[in-house]
């Protein structure tokens, strides 16, 4: 295959590979060795460059002990390029979304519990995918016998960094693609020095002469998204770049063509109904996907999601099959073969290319699935779904005064940004004040005993709640609620939802629990006790002990040390043949 490359490719090949002999295996890394910076942020890089013999071929990847199945292989290089029905000229920038492949994962990711603990929800580490970053460049090159240049340069990631990501490309890849010089090794070289992603603070990382200044939002950060402190320039020569965020997307560009459905789209999201995006290229299709799957925050976004798909996937019968119901996924797509395959998907969305006039974009309209041609397809919304909720025309005026008045893009954004937040969180409200209703009180808590269960969510008790303390009281928007609550209960959003809320209120509980131990008088509880009840206690104290420091339990340092301390008191009263059970030298 070198031959078929030319010179450039291998002059870039063999200076990677002129960074000496590296351990195999994802699993020789540990947190000391090379490159575990470098992992804290991405897992490869990638070139994806189009051979006459095979089509597209992975060129490269780096670092060079990275290893990939053959699927992931095959996945990356048909995901890197725009299908044939594109026609993208010049350079664009997508991104995409696949399964990961690779059995067990390394060693070096044991972090991720402390990374995703802090960082909010729809930025935590993702477990089982990868995301692709792309930057693709199509020019014209008499020299190639196919008459073009195409290549693409892929960071492979599991954080959804999406603006830092693209923001890095758009420095890297020009360079990489006009000079073909072994430039991503050095690259590389200082992404591996760069500090680990840590919810809530600016960092400033230095990557060819720039420095990318970043503030990765954390859990416990209000809902506005706060930008880096300009403060922290200061000192640095030269000014940085700074990014306003690391994942946010210009909602409003995303969301032109489709304003006027975007209630309506925020509720099939929500409900993790099958949705099909077809756009004219993998910039519009991606970023429309992403823009929907941001609709919910703060709510995590629990059905699979595509930015980009073609229909080379190695899912591609998973996800096209008619043996069974559509999967709960929204699926990006550029082919248009896609309308006559899933035309038996319920809610397929067809955007056209985004005009960027000055004027108020031309709105897509909502039509019935009948009406979908296999071949020439209107952009349009094809779905028989009918809205529970009544439009905000509010929004719709203050959107449209802003384009009258050449609002900027960015400010359009957080408007929508807000409405689609608060929303959300008209909706998720009533659901947390009733879960919270189902936890025991505290002072049922009492040291001695087993805590008391959490009682289990009952949707009628709930939904009478909704009379007295529904989204009504944070939301003006009127419609069925009661109807859109019904269907939320049957998606993959309220059963994420309720896992994880149960999850922390057992935590919470087990965390009083462990309080109220230590607040007892221990030596008075031992006054009457057989030794077996009080080496049983011994020993649930240390289970509560590491399952305190193991699931990070929301209790004080004190009342760690101080359950240490009545493990020491309870073994001190012992005899000793006992002691050296329960301590062995």
């Amino acid at each position: 295959m070198d031959a078929l490359l030319g010179t450039g490719p291998r002059r870039a090949r063999d200076c990677l590979g002129a960074a000496g002999p590296r351990s195999s295996g994802r699993a020789a890394r540990t947190p000391a060795a090379p490159w575990a910076r470098f992992s804290a942020w991405l897992e490869c890089v990638c070139v994806v460059t189009f051979d006459l013999e095979l089509g597209q071929a992975l060129e490269l990847v780096y670092p060079n002990d990275f290893r990939l199945t053959d699927k992931e292989k095959s996945s990356i290089c048909y995901l890197s390029f725009p299908d044939s029905h594109s026609g993208c000229l010049g350079d664009t920038q997508f991104s995409f979304r696949m399964r990961q492949c690779g059995g067990q994962r390394s060693p070096w990711h044991a972090d991720d519990r402390h990374y995703n603990s802090r960082a909010p929800v729809a930025l935590q580490r993702e477990p089982a995918h990868y995301f692709g970053y792309v930057y693709f460049r199509q020019v014209k090159d008499r020299s190639v016998k196919r008459g073009y240049f195409q290549k693409s340069l892929v960071l492979v990631s599991r954080l959804p960094f999406v603006r830092l990501f693209q923001a890095l490309l758009s420095l890297i890849a020009p360079e990489y693609f006009d000079k073909l010089a072994p430039c991503l090794e050095a690259v590389c070289s200082e992404i591996d020095q760069w500090p680990a992603p840590a919810p809530g603070q600016t960092l400033n990382l230095p990557v060819m002469g720039v420095v990318v200044q970043v503030r990765i939002p954390s859990r416990v950060d209000k809902s506005e998204s706060s930008p880096p402190k300009q403060c922290d320039q200061e000192n640095l020569l030269p000014a940085p770049m700074v990014l306003a965020s690391v994942h946010e997307l210009d909602l409003f560009r995303c969301f032109r063509p489709v304003l006027t459905h975007v209630q309506t789209l925020w509720e099939l999201v929500l409900l993790g109904e099958p949705l099909l995006v077809l756009a004219p290229s993998p910039d519009v299709s991606s970023e429309m996907v992403l823009a929907l799957t941001s609709c919910l925050q703060p709510l995590r976004f629990c059905c699979d999601f595509r930015p980009y798909f073609t229909i080379h996937d190695s899912e591609f019968k998973e996800f096209t099959t008619r043996t069974q119901a559509p999967p709960n996924v929204v699926l990006g797509v550029t082919n248009p073969f896609f309308i006559k395959t899933l035309q038996h998907w319920p809610h397929i969305l067809r955007v056209g290319e985004p005009k960027m006039s000055g004027d108020f974009p031309k709105q897509v309209k909502l039509k019935k699935p009948s009406r979908l041609k296999t071949l020439d397809t209107k952009p349009g919304l094809y779905t028989a779904y009918t809205a529970h909720l009544h439009r905000d025309k509010a929004l719709l005026k203050r959107l449209l005064k802003g384009v009258q008045k050449k609002r900027p893009s960015d400010v359009q954004s957080a408007l929508l940004r807000r409405h689609l937040l608060e929303l959300t969180q008209s909706f998720i409200i009533p659901l947390e004040h009733y879960m919270a209703s189902l936890m025991p009180l505290q002072k049922s808590i009492t040291p001695w005993k087993t805590p008391p269960q959490i009682r289990p969510f009952s949707q009628d008790d709930f939904l009478r709640s909704l009379e007295h303390a529904g989204p009504q009281l944070t939301c003006i928007l009127k419609g069925d609620w009661l109807g859109l609550y019904r269907r939320f209960f049957k998606s993959p959003h309220f059963d994420g939802w309720y896992r994880q809320r149960h999850k922390e209120m057992a935590l919470k509980l087990e965390a009083l629990h462990l309080e109220a131990i230590c607040e007892a008088n221990i030596e008075t509880w031992m006054k009457d006790k057989s030794e077996v009840e009080v080496v049983d206690l011994v020993l649930k104290l240390r289970e509560k002990l590491v399952r305190a420091q193991g699931h990070q339990l929301p209790v004080k340092e004190a009342t760690l040390q101080r359950a240490q301390l009545y493990i020491e008191t309870v073994i001190g009263s012992l005899p000793k043949d006992l002691q050296a059970v329960l301590c062995p030298p």
